[in-house]
Parts: structure tokens; sequence; C-alpha cells
């Protein structure tokens, strides 16, 4: 059998084994908190939990991956694999919540009968997106599960779960490995070294995210970025300006960029002999944050991209007049 996508990631490896052995002792929870700082696989580590509990013969190592099951899990057509996330809007554009609605839906399907008579899995991600009422409404299922019913509860931002329903699932935490196991991997995914190794930093240590930048134009990009917040500090590029090429060219990217060109450089840009108080770097860092839970909303990005900007401006301006004075 083919291990599952990911699961013999070093920093995934260990989590998923003790899934299995869960499994296959019968001590799996029916309500999992598969979490971690940031995106480190646990996508792929629910979809392949899913397979796992809806196999038909499951061996030590996981899913089969030959079994009906397996087969209607590849082809992403199980029908008792429920997917739960967040819904289109009228516009086309994602909702930033998962409603209860949504919640309720799926706590009516967990009470019928499944289609091949097993396990029914429900995947709810992102789970830190669910609103209160959703969350509320969840909360009956996580107390009185029913059996061979799963809830897999999928997050990059763990914390950001009420206490109420984290407290009443197992939790599965993945961790950012060692940056040398992680270069290690990278170049086992065909990464150059010297590109791994600069990934990795503007990814703030998470491999998938490196992956991804080294393999698409993702360092480029954060080169790119991270130059025009120099000239815009030294007063060489203008806020307005900038703001037009991001708003008209991948601006969640370049936002994403620009927070981690914060944490990888402190920010010592060149004319400038000191580094801007941390504090305010903070403070600019959570404001691009909001900037970019902003780009689905029906407005004018271009406008809020420059107040970015111009914040970013004045900071410098006021730490070299400070200097100055």
């Amino acid at each position: 059998m083919a291990t599952p996508p990911l699961t013999d990631a070093p920093w995934i490896a260990p989590v998923w084994r003790r899934l299995c052995e869960r499994h296959r002792e019968g001590r799996l929870g029916h309500g999992l908190l598969l979490g971690g700082s940031g995106p480190l696989g646990q996508s792929e580590l629910a979809t392949a939990l899913a397979g796992l509990i809806l196999c038909e013969a499951p061996t030590a190592e996981g899913a089969c991956g030959a079994c009906r099951a397996c087969t209607w899990l590849a082809s992403a057509t199980h029908p008792d694999l429920l997917r739960v996330g967040l819904a289109e809007r009228e516009d086309g554009r994602l909702r930033s919540e998962i409603l209860v609605e949504q919640v309720r839906a799926v706590t009516h399907d967990l009470g019928l009968t499944t289609h091949q008579g097993g396990a029914m899995v429900v995947c709810i991600e992102p789970a830190d997106a669910l609103n209160p009422a959703a969350a509320n409404a969840l909360l009956k299922t996580l107390e009185e599960p029913a059996a061979g019913r799963y809830l897999l509860l999928v997050t990059a931002r763990p914390d950001a779960l009420p206490a109420t329903v984290r407290s009443r699932c197992q939790k599965w935490m993945l961790r950012p490995p060692a940056r040398a196991e992680a270069l290690a991997w990278l170049r086992a995914q065909g990464i150059a070294a010297a590109a791994a190794s600069e990934a990795l930093d503007w990814a703030s240590g998470q491999p998938l995210q490196a992956l991804e930048l080294a393999r698409s134009d993702g360092l480029a990009l954060c080169r790119e970025v991270a130059t025009q917040l120099d000239e815009l500090a030294s007063g060489r590029l203008g806020p307005t300006a900038v703001a037009a090429v991001w708003a008209g060219d991948r601006p969640d990217a370049r936002l994403r960029a620009a927070v981690a060109a914060v944490a990888r450089r402190g920010w010592a840009p060149s004319g400038l002999t000191a580094a801007v108080d941390f504090t305010k770097l903070a403070a600019w860092s959570r404001q691009a944050d909001r900037a970019r839970a902003l780009l689905d909303v029906p407005l004018r990005h271009e406008l809020l991209l420059a107040e970015l900007l111009q914040s970013w401006c004045g900071l410098h301006r006021s730490r070299a007049a400070a200097r100055r004075g």
C-alpha cells in the first residue's frame, strides 16, 4: 500500500503512527482536533485519517488503498465523508465564517444510516472559522457521540477555537520540525540547498510553505516586496505607486510576504542606521494581517493598501525624526 501523502514527513510521521495505533486498538476519539501553528499538513493528515477510518481493509500503516472505500476517497466521492468549510456567498466569494446552518445539516446527516453500513466522518476545516452559534451547535454532537461517527476539526489556529470545543476533543498537534530536518525534507523534494534555506527563512520555518515558495515564483515575489519596503522607508518610492502594483498582482501573497519580511529582517533598511522599534513593527504587521482579511470585502483595495503603506512610511519617518532630535 502506498503511504498516504505527507504522512511520512518527519514532523507528521510520529503523529500518524500514534493515530494508526489508536485506531487499531479501538481507542480513537470521536472528536479529533488536528491542529498546529500554521499549515503543517493538517489537511492531508485529516484526509489520511478519514481514509483509515472508512477503509474496508485497513493495515497497521493506514488505509489499504485498494478497496471500494479507498477508490471513492481517491476520487473525492466517498458518500460517508462529509466536508464542512467556508461556503460561497452570492457574489462568489467565500464567507469568513462557518455558519450554524452548516453544522446543523451535518448533525442531521450523522443520524442517518451510512451508505456502507460502517463509519461516517465529518471534516470541518478551518474549524477556527466556526462562529459562536455553530460552535455551540457542535457541542452536543461532541458530548454525545454516536458509535461509528467521527468529527475531524482541522485548524492552523487551535487556540481560536472555544475552550468548550477543544476540551471535548482528542488533540493531535503538529509542530514545525527542526531546521536541519526541514532542510533535509525540502532537499528530498528536489529543492536545491540555497533555495531551500532561503524559502524556509521566508516561511518562518514552515516546510510546506517553504516548498510552495521554492516551487513557484514565491521567492522572487518575497524579494521584490522586501525591496519595495526598503524603498518606501527611504522615500525612493511612494505608497500610492506601490499600492497600485500590489492591488493589481496577488495582493494577498504580497501582504504575506511583507509580514514575513518584517519578521525575517526586524527592519533596518538602507538609509536607516537603527531598526525601528519592535513594538511598532509588530503593530504594523498586525495592520497588514487585518488588510489581508479585508481583501475579500468589496471595497477599493488600492486605497486599503495605500493606507497601510503610508503607515509604513510614517513609521520610518518618525524613527528618523527621533534620531535627528
